[in-house]
């Protein structure tokens, strides 16, 4: 018999069996949508009692949050711009990119813990998970549809038609149940388990760098970006000079407030390492630059909030010891959960 014969026959069924292991991983279990709520964490903005979990909605909601025929070209799916590898941000550019190649105005942001957000958009202007996707939707520069136009071609999709049955009992499919499943799949992206959470549990340890890091961060930093969650929900003038080719006022845009101008939500520091570039219009690459914008109040605009103003000079170590601390906030296990990979993916 030839040698080759057994090798060629072993590494095809590793094949056949990697590829039957791959369609089971990605098989969603009542217990994989069961809501458990980290030991610490406040209560939920979104608790999800009018949009009961369940594996097979969750599926249409992953399903649809990879798919691109949500934009009115299929060419965009919500995916393009909130990559899994980053904590579900976007590493490729600094600004959004929509259909057409379009460039938005706005870095995009991470997706984690949503259901503790009070309201979603740099700018704070969508106050419900469940309505959230909409705006990407409808944005001309990004995804440029219509809900009705996305039913019209959800109910032509005969792997939808039967989702949508196996979740629902019937072959009904209505912009509701669309919404809620994506509210499904993004409110479950919780993000709780990393060396931070470890340590405060007493199941890790740190180095005395990250204990001086952790230190100052609670003395310059944690006034805005709260734990555990590493974001207090505010909207904040964060100093930054305004970037004159973007023209972007923020939160002034939405309540026509002059003293809303420039201000833009709190963003979450969990998997900080993972989401550059930084701040709203993705201006600094580096945790070293944002830290050294906010360590130099000879650069902060007039209108900066007073807690920007507070945190004072920072020196080189303080820096480093700071960025040595919030490496610790990256969660390997939210990164590589099995829930969140694209069901497509070969």
């Amino acid at each position: 018999m030839n040698k080759k014969g057994p090798i060629i026959l072993l590494i095809t069924l590793s094949i056949l069996l990697l590829g039957f292991i791959s369609k089971l991983e990605y098989s969603i279990s009542k217990k994989d949508v069961a809501l458990i709520i980290p030991k610490g964490f406040p209560k939920p903005s979104y608790d999800f009692s009018n949009n009961k979990l369940s594996p097979e909605i969750f599926t249409i909601g992953r399903k649809l949050f990879y798919d691109p025929i949500l934009s009115k070209d299929s060419s965009t799916s919500c995916e393009s711009c909130h990559q899994r590898v980053a904590a579900f941000a976007h590493i490729d550019h600094a600004l959004s990119h929509g259909i057409d190649n379009k460039i938005g105005i706005r870095n995009v942001p991470a997706l984690q813990n949503m259901i503790w957000k009070d309201s979603y958009m740099w700018d704070g202007g969508v106050n419900n998970l469940e309505v959230q996707p909409l705006n990407p939707i409808t944005s001309s520069i990004e995804m440029n549809e219509t809900l009705p136009n996305i039913i019209l071609k959800l109910k032509k999709n005969k792997e939808y038609v039967s989702l949508f049955k196996k979740a629902y009992k019937d072959t009904i499919i209505n912009s509701e149940r669309v919404l809620k499943s994506l509210a499904q799949f993004t409110g479950l992206m919780i993000s709780a388990d990393s060396r931070y959470d470890k340590y405060i549990a007493g199941k890790d340890t740190f180095s005395f760098q990250e204990k001086s890091g952790l230190n100052l961060f609670k003395l310059k930093c944690a006034s805005c970006h709260k734990e555990p969650l590493f974001t207090d929900n505010s909207i904040r003038n964060n100093g930054i000079q305004p970037d004159t080719s973007l023209n972007d006022i923020g939160r002034g845009k939405i309540t026509n407030l002059e003293a809303d101008n420039y201000k833009f939500k709190v963003p979450s520091l969990r998997n900080i390492e993972m989401t550059f570039p930084y701040m709203h219009d993705g201006r600094y690459k580096k945790l070293k630059d944002v830290l050294n914008h906010y360590s130099s109040s000879a650069s902060h605009n007039k209108t900066s909030d007073s807690e920007i103003n507070k945190i004072g000079e920072l020196n080189d170590k303080e820096r480093k010891d700071i960025i040595s601390f919030l490496l610790t906030l990256t969660d390997r296990e939210f990164l590589n959960d099995r829930r969140f990979v694209d069901p497509n993916r070969k």
